[in-house]
């Protein structure tokens, strides 16, 4: 382990919180990976034990209306949340690291058009503009994946703008541009590394917003029929809350630890990348 990553592993450890959220983005992803050997069952198989109880004999978390075993949902349904957070939130930071570099490093004209496009999108309710898209293009994971990174950007864009706005203006700047360097290598190889450490954390964070967005989205009918989700086991369980809770409870549990644990997560890191948090 070098000097910079045993520094941050000494900070963020201290942060008993953010210890917490990697606990749970690590359990997350063991259940995720381990999915075929943990859940009992194919998440699909249907039997006559309709709406049995937790804890009955075969079901431990109980079965839904169609006798399917709601915990090899709930494993299953935690590589669908993964993968979705993962995939837009990585799309989301693709796309906000370079206009937000195009912006920050040319300035002028070009910032002030980057930013009224960030505006335009900001202010759009995100899960309605969602909600339209799926429902026209359909709604199968990549479809949700690139849905969801699309409308995720703005906030990784306005960070990394306000950073090269910042970092263009340096000493290290001029040298590079006095010894020829093209422009995409100054942004891309000189500066980036130096301000990655605010992208992690908004990534960390878009994961957790785009986990729950799937699972809206599944809530409403939109996720993708062949898969099983936290949010379409929430589709499925709106007529029965009352004489089956544990249909709802436990996808809502899943999602809730899974969304809590990336928050802390990204909380952990951006305190021990900033100093005036620490000192604070």
């Amino acid at each position: 382990m070098n000097g910079p990553v045993r520094d941050f592993w000494l900070q963020f450890r201290r942060n008993r919180l953010g210890m917490v959220g990697l606990a749970l983005v690590l359990l997350l992803a063991a259940v995720a990976l381990l999915a075929p050997v943990l859940a009992p069952v194919d998440p699909f198989r249907t039997s006559r034990q309709a709406l049995l109880p937790p804890m009955s004999p075969g079901f431990l978390l109980g079965s839904d209306h169609l006798g399917r075993d709601v915990l090899s949902g709930v494993i299953w349904g935690s590589r669908v949340s993964l993968l979705v957070g993962l995939a837009a939130a990585a799309t989301a930071t693709f796309i906000g690291i370079v206009v937000g570099a195009v912006s920050g490093f040319f300035g002028g004209w070009v910032d002030e058009l980057v930013m009224r496009v960030s505006e335009l999108f900001q202010i759009i309710p995100r899960f309605v503009l969602a909600l339209i898209v799926v429902s026209f293009f359909g709604s199968g994971l990549s479809n949700l994946i690139l849905v969801i990174g699309i409308l995720s950007w703005p906030q990784t864009a306005r960070i990394v703008r306000s950073q090269f706005l910042r970092h263009r203006a340096l000493p290290y700047v001029d040298s590079a541009r006095v010894l020829g360097m093209k422009p995409l290598r100054i942004m891309f190889a000189e500066i980036l590394p130096n301000v990655l450490a605010p992208v992690i954390v908004v990534a960390s964070l878009d994961i957790a917003q785009a986990i729950l967005m799937e699972a809206s989205l599944g809530f409403f009918g939109l996720g993708d029929p062949n898969l099983r989700s936290w949010g379409g086991m929430l589709n499925t369980a709106q007529g029965f809350v009352q004489r089956a809770w544990w249909m709802s409870v436990f996808p809502g549990i899943g999602i809730s630890l899974a969304v809590l644990g990336f928050n802390l997560l990204g909380d952990g890191i951006n305190e021990a990348t900033d100093p005036r948090l620490r000192e604070g």
